[in-house]
């Protein structure tokens, strides 16, 4: 059921393994790298709606870039005025944008303290509101991330989902069926999102805790949600998209590893330019070192490269003892 093609408003999404949003992180590149594995759809990194209504130079030559081969692409912004929203979807869309994401699950305080975020789950009627306006001022299918409450044992988030949903005219949820006060922690409570994908006449997209193929195949099952999106999971390792579509049986090679990660590399720098791109790559390598079972002493010459020359030498001298060290997932 996963390679299966579904609809999201009026956007047909070739299948039902997508790429999260990821803040900090979810470029062109990331987003690029997961459609080039066999992602649907990808969803950018979190964008400031603020950010975009006031045309902060870095938001629009940087976090609304959209790469001519990503094909369709959502753009995940936040906020909590729907005036502003409105601006800014409408600018996403004149942008390329082929749905609009709103953020109303993340955690991090200082989004939480401006009434964006999950704070909006304790704020339904401006929930609905700044959706209303991402629709109308778009023109595009709205989905809407959340999280089940604020805090555990919380369900605010499933009666937000349908008010979404029924006002303000959002095509689909994208559902973390986790409190934000845990962020990552703890068990997802699938059961609650079972019951959302029955009650909700829209699509439930699940996401949170689908770390590899055996656990998303397992909450896929037990929640029939209309599809997946993978998160820190696919950090690294972006055949678990290959996996699930039923395209991949066997892990990666320490030689493809080695080389997306180059390709990573390579991104980066025509993305940021090669010093940025060095500091960039600081967050990535650890996914790679990881999974081919670098020990601390690798990874740190790593890490304390200044240049992607540098890392790149020491990738090279590392080569061949890392073929000896690759591990499964």
């Amino acid at each position: 059921m996963l390679n299966t093609p579904f609809t999201i408003g009026r956007v047909e999404v070739p299948n039902r393994v997508l790429l999260a949003p990821l803040a900090g992180i979810g470029n062109w590149f990331v987003r690029l790298q997961a459609r080039r594995h066999g992602a649907g759809l990808a969803v950018s990194e979190m964008v400031s709606s603020f950010a975009i209504h006031y045309r902060n130079e870095k938001t629009m030559s940087e976090l609304l870039r959209i790469h001519p081969d990503e094909g369709q692409v959502s753009i995940q912004l936040f906020g909590q005025d729907p005036d502003v929203m409105r601006s800014a979807a409408e600018t996403v869309a004149q942008h390329g944008a082929a749905i609009i994401d709103l953020n109303m699950g993340c955690p991090v305080p200082k989004v939480c303290k401006t009434g964006a975020g999950a704070a909006l789950i304790k704020d339904p009627d401006t929930a609905v509101a700044v959706a209303r306006a991402a629709v109308e001022g778009s023109g595009l299918p709205v989905t809407v991330k959340l999280r089940s409450g604020q805090r555990p044992g919380e369900t605010d988030g499933y009666a937000l989902a349908h008010r979404l949903v029924g006002e303000a005219g959002v095509s689909a949820i994208g559902f973390h069926p986790r409190s934000a006060a845990v962020h990552h922690k703890g068990a997802p409570d699938y059961d609650l999102a079972a019951k959302l994908v029955e009650s909700l006449p829209a699509p439930v997209i699940l996401t949170g805790g689908l770390r590899d193929r055996e656990a998303v195949l397992a909450a896929y099952e037990r929640t029939g949600a209309a599809a997946v999106m993978l998160a820190r999971g696919s950090l690294g390792n972006p055949w678990l998209f290959e996996e699930l579509l039923g395209e991949r049986t066997e892990d990666p090679t320490a030689d493809e590893i080695l080389d997306e990660l180059d390709w990573m590399m390579g991104a980066a720098a025509e993305h940021f330019g090669p010093e940025r791109a060095a500091r960039w790559m600081r967050k990535a390598y650890p996914w790679y070192m990881e999974r081919l079972g670098a020990g601390k002493a690798a990874q740190g010459r790593l890490q304390a490269t200044d240049s992607l020359a540098a890392a790149q030498a020491v990738l090279s001298e590392l080569r061949p003892l890392l073929h000896c060290a690759a591990v499964p997932a």
